[in-house]
């Protein structure tokens, strides 16, 4: 197994197969970051996939290819933030999906602590959100989420306090204990 900049070498150098392994290396974390900054599940895709293909087509402006990952965090990050900035989209309500009653259950529990934990998320202001994913989510240092964000070590320290310290409150409130 290659590491990110030997990839990214091999990519520039024109094996263009060898992009399918970053894609398979980060596609669920950016899509997981994509859903934590308050996209939806298709929304997310669409943003994961574009973005995938912009880093593709952009792969010569990375400039230190060890750090693809953040790069493309980074991608994803901004186009996530593009789209919650112009949200203008219409919902469409259950009722109007064609055999919206096919649509396959899932565990009620689960189904449950997914939407308490999403609720939780959303009631986070924007940079709590954030710093909070891509720490306990992405498994970013510190530095490197302040690097991503343009914020100081310490800002995003405090950031990501605040964040744990406002989650932990909603979903006591919602009856939720930690395990």
């Amino acid at each position: 197994m290659h590491d990110d900049a030997t990839l990214v070498r091999r990519v520039l150098a024109g094996r263009r197969d060898d992009y399918a392994e970053l894609v398979r290396r980060y596609q669920d974390g950016l899509y997981r970051h994509a859903l934590g900054m308050g996209l939806d599940h298709d929304t997310s895709i669409d943003v994961v996939q574009d973005a995938l293909v912009k880093a593709y087509a952009r792969l010569g402006e990375c400039r230190d290819p060890q750090h693809f990952r953040a790069w493309v965090y980074r991608i994803v990050r901004n186009m996530c933030l593009d789209h919650i900035k112009n949200v203008r989209q219409k919902t469409v309500p259950l009722s109007a999906v064609p055999d919206a009653s096919q649509i396959p259950a899932e565990d009620a529990v689960d189904i449950e602590l997914n939407g308490t934990l999403q609720r939780a998320l959303a009631t986070l202001p924007l940079a709590l959100r954030e710093a909070f994913l891509l720490k306990h989510d992405a498994e970013y240092t510190y530095e490197e989420i302040a690097e991503l964000t343009n914020a100081s070590v310490s800002a995003v320290k405090m950031r990501v306090h605040r964040a744990r310290e406002a989650l932990r409150a909603y979903l006591a409130r919602q009856g939720v204990q930690a395990a």
